[in-house]
C-alpha cells in the first residue's frame, strides 16, 4: 500500500486495491512521505468511511495519542457490548474525547445534567465511559470528571447498531428527568437516585414512552385500575400530572393504563420517604 497523504505520525491515507483508506498505528507515518510503502506491522487500524474527508481533516488537526485514545476506548466498547458500533462512532467520540481533553486542560469543566439517569438507563455504556476516564488518566495523566463518562456513554449507545440517533436520545433522557422531576416537585419528596425504586421508575418510564413508538400498550385489568385510582390518589394525581405534562410540553399522549403502572411506582416511592 502507497502512502497518498500523511496526516500525522500514526495516521496516514493509503491506497489500497484502488480505494482510498485511513490507515492508523503507532509511528505508521514516521519520516514517510508521499507515495512510500506503508509499513504493514504498523498498521494497527485500517477502514475506509463515508466521512472520509471529515475523518483526514479531523485526524490533521487534533494531537496524535488523542486519535489512539479514543480508538482504544472504541474498541473496548464493542468488545464489552459484543457488537460492532456504527462507522459514525470513529469521528464523533474521537472529536468529543480531544475537545474534552483540551478542555480539562484549561479547567473547563461541563456539567452533565443528565448524569443520573444515564447512569440508570445505559448501565453498560456507562461503565464504558468511566473505563475510559481511567484509560485517559492512564495515558495523560489528566483526570476528567465522572460527567464525562456519560457523554461519552450517549455516544456510545447512539452509536450501537439498534441505538439510534444521539439526539433523539438526549431528548429521551431530557424528557425522563423532566419527568421525574415533576414527580419530586408534585409529591415535595427527593427520589434518592441510587434508590431500586428509582432505577424501576426511570426504566418503567423509558420503555413506556419507547412503547408508544412501537404502539406497544400495557393493558390492565379496569377493575385493578379504579382500584388503584381510588387507593393511591395522591400518586395516582401525581401520575396524571406528569402524563399532561408530558403531553403539553412534548406531544406525547400516555394511555390511561400506562398511568396505572406510573401509579405503582411513584406509590412506592412515597411509601420509602415515609
Amino acid at each position: 500500500m502507497k502512502i497518498t497523504k500523511i496526516l500525522n505520525n500514526n495516521a496516514v491515507v493509503v491506497m489500497d486495491k484502488n480505494e482510498e483508506k485511513i490507515a492508523i498505528g503507532g509511528g505508521v507515518g514516521f519520516n514517510k512521505g508521499k507515495n512510500d510503502i506503508v509499513n504493514n506491522a504498523k498498521i494497527e487500524k485500517l477502514f475506509v468511511l463515508k466521512e472520509n474527508e471529515k475523518l483526514q481533516r479531523l485526524f490533521a488537526r487534533i494531537p496524535e495519542e488523542h486519535i489512539l485514545i479514543a480508538e482504544e476506548i472504541i474498541a473496548y466498547a464493542e468488545e464489552m457490548l459484543n457488537t460492532k458500533l456504527d462507522e459514525h462512532i470513529r469521528l464523533a467520540l474521537t472529536d468529543h474525547i480531544s475537545f474534552a481533553i483540551e478542555r480539562e486542560k484549561k479547567g473547563i469543566h461541563l456539567r452533565n445534567k443528565l448524569l443520573q439517569e444515564v447512569k440508570v438507563l445505559y448501565k453498560k455504556e456507562f461503565e464504558i465511559g468511566l473505563w475510559a476516564l481511567d484509560h485517559v488518566e492512564e495515558k495523560l495523566q489528566i483526570r476528567m470528571p465522572i460527567d464525562e463518562a456519560a457523554f461519552i456513554a450517549l455516544h456510545i449507545h447512539a452509536m450501537k447498531i439498534q441505538g439510534g440517533d444521539l439526539h433523539e436520545i438526549v431528548r429521551l433522557t431530557s424528557i425522563l428527568k423532566d419527568m421525574v422531576q415533576t414527580i419530586n416537585d408534585d409529591l415535595d419528596i427527593t427520589v434518592e437516585e441510587d434508590d431500586i425504586a428509582y432505577e424501576r421508575l426511570i426504566t418503567h418510564l423509558r420503555f413506556a414512552i419507547m412503547r408508544l413508538n412501537s404502539n406497544e400498550l400495557h393493558t390492565m385489568d379496569e377493575e385493578m385500575f379504579k382500584m388503584m385510582k381510588k387507593k393511591f390518589t395522591l400518586s395516582f394525581n401525581c401520575a396524571k400530572k406528569v402524563a399532561d405534562k408530558l403531553d403539553t410540553e412534548h406531544g406525547i399522549t400516555l394511555p390511561e393504563e400506562e398511568l396505572g403502572y406510573i401509579t405503582l411506582h411513584i406509590e412506592r416511592l412515597r411509601s420509602l420517604q415515609s
